[in-house]
């Protein structure tokens, strides 16, 4: 398991980075560690936009997937159910691509903390 806190993009992608060798280094296949880094990016990114400060990450492998959690003091301001964006939209695919690439797209868990569960391929 791996965890970290991060209230702005930079530091974002850095922890990412060492999400992604944790991956690696459990022989986790690179479509699998390129999904859950897209996902971690998508639900981190809209937490710093859209809730409040900072988010709180939690990226975990099971027998049969990776799960991956995220929470911020305040949610409220992410749809989780958003309509598909325009074609030609700057932005709003975040939610729809986590949802089109997980097993049941976004979760609201018990502490309301937004869980993604991506199916290992191997």
């Amino acid at each position: 398991m791996i965890t970290f806190k991060v209230d702005n993009l930079k530091a974002m992608s850095a922890n990412l980075a060492l999400f992604a060798e944790f991956l690696k280094a459990s022989d986790i296949s690179e479509e699998d560690v390129f999904l859950s880094r897209l996902v971690s990016s998508e639900l981190i990114s809209n937490v710093i936009r859209h809730g409040r400060g900072e988010a709180e990450f939690r990226g975990e492998l099971l027998a049969d997937r990776i799960s991956i959690s995220v929470t911020s003091l305040c949610q409220s301001g992410i749809d989780l159910n958003p309509p598909k964006p325009d074609a030609l939209a700057e932005g709003g695919r975040g939610i729809y691509i986590i949802n089109a690439v997980s097993i049941n797209g976004i979760e609201r868990g018990e502490n309301g903390e937004l869980k993604v569960c991506i199916k290992r391929t191997r």
